[in-house]
């Protein structure tokens, strides 16, 4: 399928999600959301496909919401406050969609993700960059503090980096992000395509039945308790090792050759 505002791409077991809104610096308008969250679920019920790669076209992977499209609703009779719950609550349940997801999801970012693109990239489960780009949550520089992407950030780097970036607008490198942990790899410009593909193919040729458990389980120990996330997480794996594909992988490593999965 390709849309104009959002293009989708699959290569064998890997997608390719392109926000395609390069004048608006690929920004999360109304529409926008509504094709990711098309896609996302879409692809949640896709049994072929094993990894998503989400990109931007032109000179930045996602700057944010739509302040334009955000300007025209405060023309309302309510001055806005209804379309902007409806914004916010429907970019929530995007970002909140992507960890639900059986397949892993890699951000490859390019030129800037800020406000809501940097919380994207936070949402993904993974997340390579080109060595030039700006992460920011510069919101607060015009008066509206980055709340929603906070969401994200907190629960992917330390909080005092994080309150900094919300409080100060200041951006962070490719470097700094890297080493705060927001993102897993950095590429130069010309090897960013390559690199993250190379990523999502690693991925791609594991067993797609241990990946779609094991992504789960993630998410949901994260929220637990010690006690709960290992007592969780043990019958996790009870159920991995009683696997048909399992069994056989078990058996190929102890037999010093290939394993040969069903899935």
């Amino acid at each position: 399928m390709s849309d104009k505002l959002l293009h989708r791409k699959d290569t064998d077991a890997i997608t390719t999600l392109t926000l395609n809104s390069p004048n608006s610096l690929n920004a999360l308008s109304n529409d926008m959301l509504d094709k990711l969250q098309f896609e996302l679920d879409s692809l949640k019920r896709d049994p072929n496909i094993r990894v998503i790669i989400i990109n931007g076209s032109g000179k930045a992977f996602c700057a944010g919401h739509d302040l334009k499209e955000m300007t025209l609703s405060r023309q309302d009779k309510d001055g806005g406050k209804a379309a902007f719950k409806a914004l916010f609550d429907k970019c929530s349940k995007m970002m909140q969609t992507i960890p639900t997801l059986p397949q892993p999801v890699i951000a490859q970012v390019h030129g800037i993700a800020t406000a809501a693109g940097c919380q994207l990239v936070a949402s993904c489960d993974l997340a390579v960059a080109d060595e030039d780009t700006k992460f920011g949550v510069n919101g607060v520089n015009i008066g509206l503090f980055c709340s929603t992407p906070m969401v994200a950030l907190s629960r992917n780097i330390p909080r005092k980096k994080v309150f900094e970036m919300l409080t100060t607008g200041e951006f962070i490198d490719s470097k700094t992000a890297f080493t705060l942990g927001l993102i897993n790899k950095i590429s130069s410009a010309s090897q960013l395509n390559t690199e993250t593909l190379k990523l999502a193919q690693k991925i791609e040729s594991k067993l797609g039945s241990a990946v779609k458990i094991g992504k789960e389980a993630f998410y949901k120990q994260i929220a637990m308790p010690l006690d709960q996330a290992y007592q969780y997480t043990g019958d996790v794996m009870v159920r991995n090792m009683l696997h048909r594909d399992t069994k056989e992988g078990v058996s190929a490593f102890i037999e010093k050759r290939d394993p040969k999965w069903e899935q």
